[in-house]
């Protein structure tokens, strides 16, 4: 299968104090969330300036990108869209039209299924494409990679790097903690499976081999929404009040959930969760994510070969089944439930 691009199509998120409102509008659109709780929200934004990292970083992702391109001979352009905030998706497929573009890979800046992690960005593309018409290219979205080699390693050695920057004789005890982005039990189970919260752990499970903890915990972070209804728990900060009652010294976060530094995590565990910990008296070293890593760039990159030369997927094997499908294209889908109607499976 041959592609004339690659389109990274992420989240989205502010880069001023102006647009810290409209965009946490645009996310919430539809959901009744009170306007109190997006003011309270917007506050974490206003924190950094009213700008998130994402944005930011997904650009040096891309830089990092066209140099792996580069190096490797390869002429291939690379194009941003969000869901979000600007650059919009559709405004970036309609840009592609424009440019010649006829079938483009797409990388979601989410390595899980689920339907926030998979079906929404299916959703996306398709909703970009409707927008576009009938010129629109073809947009064949790259397989999940929660367990591909080089997001392993990438997690492996920032738990070593945090380990590092504790004290010595803290080191040996320390409490390796895993951490993603919590959802509401009815989202895990919206696509029949819950598939978010088995791959999450997996993926854990890879992790802390790669890095030689035999022993950890996955906990969740970041939940909203009324206190009746359910999420996935245990929420980090209670996790952590319990390590403290348990007289664990020291504690070492990697935000496995997150491939780049969120406001979810510059704000809950560099800010709240750092302030807990030291309130309490206990060590917190927090893992880097891949962020704009050249890793990362040669991870996305390795995702397009694979259906570019038809390869089998790299992956990090384990005894237990991997939760999702096994070849790239099907890869792509995160359940056959959750598989949007209109998003036809690509032709080769």
């Amino acid at each position: 299968m041959e592609f004339d691009a690659l389109l990274l199509l992420s989240f989205g998120g502010p880069e001023g104090p102006e647009q810290v409102m409209p965009f946490l509008e645009n996310v919430t659109r539809g959901r009744g969330i009170p306007r109190e709780r997006l003011e309270a929200v917007a506050e974490h934004y206003q924190h950094f300036g009213g700008v998130s990292p994402i944005n930011g970083i997904n650009r040096a992702l891309i830089e990092q990108i066209e140099a792996v391109l580069a190096d490797a001979g390869r002429d291939l352009p690379v194009y941003f869209g969000n869901r979000n905030w600007v650059p919009y998706v559709q405004d970036t497929v309609a840009a592609m039209r424009d440019n010649g573009v006829r079938r483009a890979a797409v990388f979601a800046t989410s390595a899980w299924g689920g339907y926030s992690g998979c079906a929404q960005y299916q959703e996306d593309i398709t909703r970009a494409r409707g927008a576009v018409g009938q010129a629109a290219p073809e947009l064949v979205k790259l397989r999940q990679y929660f367990d591909h080699p080089l997001f392993v390693q990438m997690f492996a050695d920032a738990i070593s790097d945090a380990a590092a920057t504790l004290p010595q004789g803290l080191r040996a005890g320390a409490r390796l903690v895993f951490t993603a982005h919590s959802i509401p039990l009815r989202s895990a189970s919206r696509c029949g499976t819950d598939l978010y919260e088995r791959q999450v752990r997996y993926a854990s499970r890879l992790v802390a081999a790669a890095a030689g903890y035999e022993d950890f915990d996955v906990v969740w972070q970041s939940r909203s929404g009324p206190p009746s209804v359910p999420w996935l728990e245990p929420d980090v900060g209670d996790h952590l009040a319990l390590l403290v009652e348990r007289e664990i010294q020291a504690v070492i976060v990697c935000p496995i959930g997150f491939v780049a530094d969120h406001i979810e995590v510059v704000w809950d565990l560099d800010n709240e969760l750092a302030e807990q910990a030291e309130a309490a008296g206990i060590a917190l070293a927090r893992a880097g994510t891949p962020n704009a890593q050249r890793r990362f760039a040669e991870l996305v990159v390795g995702l397009v070969d694979e259906l570019r030369l038809d390869r089998e997927p790299a992956r990090v094997t384990a005894p237990q089944p991997v939760p999702g499908y096994g070849s790239s294209i099907d890869g792509a889908f995160c359940t056959p439930a959750c598989e949007p109607v209109s998003a036809a499976r690509p032709s080769t």
